[in-house]
């Protein structure tokens, strides 16, 4: 009997499965793990993209709104909507009549919208930077300011390599998109902060993040990344003051600074990209409000540093060469 129950006992033994190695309960583990993580971040951008709903950015932050750079493209849209959402404006720009018609326009479009202007070269000197800040330092006063956007920006008139690019072109680049930004914000944060509430939004751009570097643009690129890093830094600030910082991060647009011509479905125009960028304030630090420009973003994740960095070199290379042989042809007729 002994001998039969042995036999029995190792007969059923032999038939069981060994359990799965530890090795093996690891890799499944992190293998769901993934997928979890994969899904719910596509779930989440989902809900970001098409789901999630924007702000009443008057009654939260608000009743007027600085827009600078509003007299052309994004700029343009964004205060025409704003004014249709029911917000009151403040333009910033330089040029005096392309600000009359913006500010006729907002009030077609809303009658009940009231403007205010402030002529400012953000391209100027220290002093006319100084003096520009001061005078919308003055023109918000005792206004209920919610929203600042921080929208003018420069980039080179075409593609150079850095030893290239003439000093004042490079200059007005760092003075638009980095000091009059910096400067524009100081002379609104502290209202919204004693207050405790208000938002701003700084427009980045996808040449300093979405590509890890952007060859023959290079200060411009910098110059956004500067713009990208203030955003988050200050979001971490002033957060606790209720005021709200974020930087929206646009692919090409249908602008007179794309250097894209034609229709493209990733090219928006100002006012298709605006109705995203509105629905984004207030949330993340940082953005891309436009949902074809973050499936591009993804795709380019996908690629190594180093094809992104030829392709951009050679996009670059190539559009220089073609103004440099137009120049040419101009000179020689």
């Amino acid at each position: 009997m002994p001998q039969l129950e042995e036999i029995v006992s190792t007969a059923g033994g032999a038939g069981s499965p060994p359990p799965p190695p530890l090795w093996f309960l690891v890799f499944l583990a992190l293998g769901l793990h993934a997928v979890v993580v994969s899904a719910a971040t596509f779930l989440a951008w989902l809900y970001r993209a098409f789901l999630r709903r924007g702000k009443d950015l008057g009654l939260r932050y608000g009743a007027w709104a600085v827009v600078t750079g509003a007299t052309d493209g994004i700029g343009r849209a964004l205060a025409l909507e704003l004014a249709r959402r029911g917000l009151h404006l403040v333009l910033v720009g330089r040029n005096p009549a392309k600000l009359s018609r913006v500010s006729k326009e907002a009030k077609d479009a809303a009658p009940s919208c009231m403007v205010k202007s402030v002529v400012f070269d953000l391209a100027g000197d220290a002093t006319e930077l100084s003096l520009g800040a001061a005078r919308v330092a003055v023109a918000v006063k005792g206004l209920d300011v919610g929203l600042l956007v921080n929208n003018a920006g420069a980039t080179y008139p075409c593609a150079a390599y850095f030893h290239e690019v003439e000093t004042p072109v490079w200059e007005a680049v760092v003075r638009v998109n980095v000091e009059a930004a910096t400067r524009i914000s100081r002379a609104v944060v502290p209202a919204m902060a004693g207050k405790g509430r208000g938002a701003i939004v700084n427009v980045g751009s996808g040449s300093s993040v979405v590509v890890p570097a952007f060859p023959l643009y290079a200060v411009y690129a910098a110059s956004k990344a500067y713009i990208d890093q203030l955003s988050r830094s200050l979001s971490v600030e002033y957060k606790q003051y209720g005021v709200d910082v974020q930087c929206q991060i646009p692919l090409y647009v249908a602008t007179k600074m794309s250097p894209v011509k034609g229709h493209s479905p990733f090219i928006p125009s100002p006012e298709e990209y605006v109705k995203a960028a509105i629905r984004c304030i207030g949330y993340e630090p940082r953005c891309v409000p436009y949902w074809r420009h973050s499936v591009q973003w993804f795709l380019a994740s996908l690629a190594p540093d180093s094809a992104l960095n030829l392709w951009r070199l050679r996009v670059g290379v190539r559009k220089r060469n073609e103004m440099r042989a137009l120049l040419g042809e101009k000179e020689l007729s």
